[in-house]
């Protein structure tokens, strides 16, 4: 397992594309369908976890972080991502992130290198290219899209 741990500049060089998901469930806690997903990324070198956090928002707007081991034994296997963090998250990151909640949820914020992308983005940054743009599609817009398509 690669968990999260101080970076520095040399790391970076050759680092892929970071990114973060903020995924919100209804209620107190996922029920650990997503965890073994996310142990086999990690296991099978696709992705990184650099930083790994849980949020809580109350009914009445109030936040709190959650610890792994708060989560219960349904999401037991990501005990082994317990203290990941790089230090690239900081707690004004989680607030912002928990404004994003509709209260009575909690979610997982997870930062995470692209190390499958690595040697790709590493050789653009040897020639001198940089990423100018990024985006995702969701896939909601996908299946409107195709919907459209098929009614047209």
């Amino acid at each position: 397992m690669t968990k999260g741990s101080g970076l520095n500049g040399d790391d970076l060089s050759e680092m892929g594309p970071i990114d973060y998901v903020l995924v919100e469930w209804p209620g107190r806690q996922p029920n650990g369908e997503v965890a073994p997903h996310l142990v086999d990324l990690v296991d099978r070198g696709l992705i990184r976890i650099l930083d790994l956090s849980f949020i809580t928002k109350a009914e009445d707007g109030s936040v709190a972080g959650l610890e792994i081991a708060d989560l219960g034994g349904e999401v037991a296997e990501l005990s082994i991502f317990e203290g990941a963090s790089s230090g690239l998250l900081s707690d004004e990151d989680i607030s912002e992130a928990a404004g994003a909640l509709e209260p009575g949820t909690s979610a997982a914020l997870l930062l995470f290198e692209n190390t499958w992308a690595a040697p790709f983005a590493s050789a653009v940054r040897r020639s001198g290219g940089q990423l100018v743009a990024s985006g995702r599609i969701p896939v909601q817009a996908v299946l409107a899209a195709l919907d459209a398509a098929e009614a047209s």
